[in-house]
């Protein structure tokens, strides 16, 4: 069971002081954040790509790039690369570097991203949306198959027969598949082989369980063996020494974030109750402390089957002292309970 953390890189206003932290500032804190968490055993760090003003990373692989040699272990992930919008060429390059730099730590998590910003940016309609990721998608497994490329497609000047460089540690790099829940996406990484990443941001977590089985089917029926391919979630949290303190310190730039994002698609307000009935048991958020986050953890990982959690902090604009401490909490505190939990049930379930 492996245990991470993800990040947007947010520069929201300080809800008490209304300021705004540079992209400068909170690039650099971000770094520190990646190192911290591989020194206290954490599994993986990844880094979401946005072109918009709340948010400072544009480009996750060079993020990525500057905590990779101040770290031995911790794999470091885009969440997500908008392969969509992006040059798979471009994507393969930064990341095959990233993974020389960290000597075969790197991944690819390739998403079509859940804001349009980038479409306008690099040139692309929004109604070739679908089409865009799947033309790409096609491209970027190409090059992480063969040194030599030829390809064509209907969005991209055609590639007869080039080298792509440099060529990664790992053969193959790793590309996930980002999910928001979307059965066709489900199916698509199951069919393809690559493992899935479900962004469980709302609702139930319980009710992903259908997709993780889709997911598995999908991949039964294209040939691949299930058991290989991981299937990973991605959710919102936060942990303190306390539920209260966790809660009440995480719930300010939450509640701030989620009300922009509502005034822009049309939400309703979100309000402290929507928030404490999300930090349930079975809701979406994990927010408490230690043995809170862990049980809830536990319990995704035996009724959805996930075996790769990333715990997504801050929402927001957060102190970065408080994020550095809940990273700690994570790594000493909560992924080792995890880790024991699963693994003693996962015995017990060979031996029935």
């Amino acid at each position: 069971m492996e245990i991470g953390l993800s990040t947007f890189v947010e520069t929201t206003p300080d809800v008490e002081t209304g300021e705004v932290i540079s992209h400068a500032q909170r690039i650099r804190e971000v770094v520190e954040e990646i190192v911290l968490a591989d020194q206290v055993g954490l599994d993986v760090f990844g880094v979401g790509e946005h072109h918009r003003e709340d948010f400072a990373a544009s480009n996750p692989a060079l993020i990525l790039s500057a905590a990779a040699p101040q770290t031995k272990r911790i794999r470091l992930t885009s969440a997500v690369t908008v392969l969509s919008s992006a040059d798979p060429v471009r994507v393969f390059q930064d990341f095959s570097t990233l993974d020389g730099i960290s000597n075969g730590r790197a991944e690819i998590m390739a998403g079509r991203g859940s804001f349009i910003e980038s479409f306008p940016l690099f040139g692309y309609e929004l109604q070739d949306y679908n089409e865009l990721f799947e033309e790409k998608l096609d491209l970027l497994l190409k090059i992480r198959e063969s040194e030599k490329v030829t390809w064509k497609g209907n969005h991209r000047a055609a590639i007869n027969n080039l080298g792509v460089y440099p060529r990664p540690v790992q053969d193959p790099l790793p590309v996930w598949i980002g999910s928001g829940g979307n059965s066709e996406s489900v199916v698509r990484a199951g069919l393809l082989g690559l493992p899935l990443v479900l962004a469980i941001i709302g609702g139930r977590p319980v009710q992903f369980e259908p997709l993780v089985q889709l997911y598995k089917k999908a991949a039964t029926h294209a040939g691949h063996d299930p058991a290989k391919h991981t299937v990973a979630s991605h959710s919102h949290g936060f942990i303190a020494e306390t539920t209260e303190l966790a809660a009440n310190k995480f719930f300010p730039s939450t509640q701030q974030v989620m009300n922009k994002l509502g005034r822009e698609r049309g939400w309703g307000p979100y309000d402290r109750s929507s928030f404490d009935a999300a930090r349930s048991f079975e809701g979406a958020l994990y927010v408490g402390d230690s043995n809170t986050v862990a049980e809830k953890i536990i319990h995704l990982r035996k009724n959805v089957g996930i075996t790769r959690f990333m715990l997504h902090v801050p929402v927001g604009t957060m102190p970065h002292d408080d994020v550095m401490k809940a990273i700690e909490l994570l790594g000493t505190e909560v992924a080792p309970k995890v880790r024991e939990e699963v693994a003693k049930w996962e015995l017990e379930r060979e031996e029935k």
